[in-house]
């Protein structure tokens, strides 16, 4: 698998929707909060994610001029060639990889999951998930 690609934006700079690496885990922003600067300290800036890969609830808490990471997440299209169980098997439509991904909490993507469905896949290093049907 590729290592996961990254860039850099000040926490200050952060807002709800982006994406962000907490823990190495890679996140949608829900929420932000600067508190103002004291005395003699800057502004802090606290950042509330949800996990994109294991739903997870996670925070940060950084110094406004601090550097976040910030993944690079691909889309790529798929096809699915078989649903076993909880699995999908699906063939990436480019570089005709073929590989198993858990099928979605979302009812309305798992159903209608079958094959020869096209598929847009989230990847983001060793992750990868199905992010909606397409069509």
């Amino acid at each position: 698998m590729a290592e996961m690609e990254i860039k850099f934006e000040k926490a200050g700079r952060i807002k709800p929707g982006q994406w962000v690496l907490i823990d190495g885990a890679v996140c949608r922003v829900t929420d932000v909060q600067v508190s103002s600067p004291g005395k003699h300290g800057s502004a802090k800036v606290r950042i509330t994610a949800i996990g994109v890969f294991d739903g997870q609830k996670r925070q940060m808490l950084k110094p406004s001029g601090a550097d976040v990471e910030v993944p690079i997440i691909k889309r790529k299209y798929a096809q699915v060639l078989a649903v076993m169980g909880d699995q999908v098997q699906v063939m990436d439509l480019e570089s005709y990889e073929t590989y198993e991904l858990p099928i979605p909490e979302e009812e309305d993507i798992a159903s209608k999951l079958e094959p020869g469905v096209e598929v847009e896949i989230m990847e983001a290093g060793e992750y990868r998930k199905i992010a909606r049907v397409k069509g």
